[in-house]
């Protein structure tokens, strides 16, 4: 099914499970919906299985969501005691369509208390309190196993999967890989059948060396190999080591939610030479979620990264964020790297990665090699260092449930399509009005603006800032408004001096006799290197002092 019928589907209103192999953009259909809901006007419930996933749509775990924590059931007390909490009632009275994302994750006993949760809060007896529920994810990637046992279930198990009367959609698009060699691969280990050509073509990348200088990233199954190779290597390189530390606001508990769900570390550990790896999105600073690169060295206080295609960025800092109703619940700013010689099949779900050593010779669950290979966007970018039986492996009920997955989804195409645009759109306003939004095409353009807004968060964060600037802030006041740390506000008068050399920030210089000896030295440097700077000064001026007196000179 294309990304546009799985739409038409959604916007009737209908409960949606969106599934189909890595790189067919689910995810991007949630985010079009979800844009389209607010846009309206309509309230929606944003959430995922995992933190990580949670992160990819801005949103929060279900299990916070909903309530419910780390349990997987919930006694009649303990719904009761739920129940009397105000926060949670208004939360489930304004939601009218719930999103869950990376549901292969979840247990059916935990998909059942949710929908159990549903029921009880919005007091309605139909399934889920009579909310759109739209549900996405891949039962090929890692599925859920139960505490104190093997066995996998999935939430196609549950009551409420059946109660739902779920509309499939199965993508079939391919958005993320780049050859053919590698889609065939991960195709027939979705359909269990491994020919010994695919085998021979995985053998054919063992032990593959990268001749661009970036140091491709290791994925392991278990964390302690991760942990125990990223700082070896750091120690290895020689140079200063620069510690960036992560800034948060918000309430302690869902501050604690969202660096949960961060793949980026509260303290980011950087020297020159460093393999790193962003961890999240920004299409106009030229980097994704899995974009490789080497740290080459530090400029006013940043690190500046070369990427695997030769790209060369100065990283500024980044800001992840809880929202409710467009307020900010709780937020996290930190650089968007992380140490990048090794990480977790598990961490790497929703990446797309450029170069890859896997190591699966110790796969021990179904679907960890599928998870690993389907991050690369090319088999180019494998060298594999091992291989089990266990790694190629499908669970044995997933490939009969694929098969009823697709089947249902072209029964849904096909109805879909009987639909005249009219039709279509009458169902759409039908949904919308029912669920309190808005039809009104200057309302939808208010909230357009306001959403573009809150998602283009690069230029109007410099531009909070300007405004700041212009109401006579001092640095430190600036950074305290904005929830932000000096170092990061002084990135922004950098920025902005770059777009307007005349902006006037003469007030930020600082005084007349620390500027002359700060200005000696630079006349002094080929370039103005901070650190070079640093050390002719013998430490007497902070790396924020020098940068910002080179704003002058």
């Amino acid at each position: 099914m294309k990304q546009t019928h799985a739409l038409d589907i959604l916007k009737t209103g209908r409960n949606v499970y969106i599934t189909g192999a890595a790189g067919s953009g689910k995810t991007h259909v949630l985010n079009e919906y979800i844009a389209y809901l607010k846009h309206r006007g309509v309230n929606v419930g944003v959430t995922a299985s995992t933190g990580i996933a949670a992160t990819h749509i801005g949103g929060v775990t279900i299990h916070s969501w909903s309530g419910i924590g780390i349990r997987d059931t919930l006694s009649e007390y303990e719904m009761e005691a739920l129940e009397q909490k105000e926060y949670l009632w208004k939360r489930f009275h304004k939601t009218k369509v719930l999103i869950m994302d990376e549901v292969s994750m979840l247990s059916p006993r935990v998909f059942d208390t949710v929908e159990r949760v549903c029921r009880a809060m919005k007091r309605d007896n139909k399934p889920f309190g009579g909310m759109q529920v739209v549900i996405a994810g891949d039962f090929f990637q890692l599925p859920p196993i139960s505490r104190g046992s093997s066995e996998v279930e999935f939430i196609n198990k549950s009551k409420a999967w059946k109660a739902m009367g779920v509309r499939v959609c199965y993508l079939n698009e391919q958005f993320r890989h780049t050859d053919n060699i590698l889609e065939n691969m991960l195709n027939e280990i979705r359909t269990g059948n491994v020919s010994p050509l695919t085998r021979n073509k995985l053998n054919t990348s063992r032990n593959r060396k990268f001749n661009n200088g970036i140091t491709p990233t290791r994925l392991y199954t278990h964390n302690a190999d991760v942990d125990a190779l990223n700082d070896k290597e750091l120690e290895k390189l020689p140079g200063r080591e620069m510690k960036f530390e992560m800034t948060t606001k918000g309430r302690a508990a869902l501050v604690d939610t969202l660096k949960r769900g961060l793949l980026v570390p509260e303290t980011l550990r950087l020297k020159k030479g460093a393999a790193v790896m962003f961890v999240k999105n920004n299409f106009e600073e030229g980097y994704v979620n899995g974009t490789l690169g080497a740290v080459e060295g530090f400029d006013n206080g940043l690190p500046t990264v070369k990427t695997f295609s030769g790209k060369r960025i100065t990283v500024s800092g980044a800001k992840w964020e809880i929202m409710e109703d467009g307020k900010t619940l709780a937020a996290a700013e930190q650089i968007p790297l992380r140490l990048a010689w090794a990480i977790t099949i598990h961490k790497s779900q929703g990446m797309n990665i450029d170069a890859a050593v896997i190591d699966l010779s110790k796969s021990f669950m179904p679907g960890q090699g599928y998870v690993a290979l389907s991050r690369l966007r090319s088999l180019e970018g494998l060298s594999l260092l091992g291989l089990n039986d266990m790694a190629l492996s499908a669970h044995p009920d997933v490939a009969e449930l694929d098969k009823r997955l697709l089947a249902d989804s072209k029964k849904w195409e096909k109805a879909i399509s009987k639909f005249s645009a009219g039709e279509l759109d009458k169902m759409r306003g039908e949904f919308i009005v029912k669920c309190g939004g808005t039809l009104d095409k200057k309302e939808i353009e208010k909230n357009k603006i306001k959403t573009k807004a809150g998602a283009d968060k690069k230029i109007p964060t410099r531009e909070q800032t300007k405004a700041l600037i212009g109401k006579g802030f001092s640095l430190k006041e600036i950074a305290k408004e904005r929830g932000m740390t000096t170092g990061t506000i002084i990135a922004h008068f950098e920025k902005l001096k770059q777009i307007d050399p005349k902006i006037d920030l003469k007030r930020f210089k600082p005084n007349p006799a620390d500027f002359r000896k700060i200005k000696a030295v630079f006349d002094t440097l080929k370039e103005t290197k901070l650190a070079s700077a640093h050390r002719k000064l013998n430490g007497a001026y902070s790396y924020e002092e020098l940068r910002l007196a080179r704003l002058f000179l």
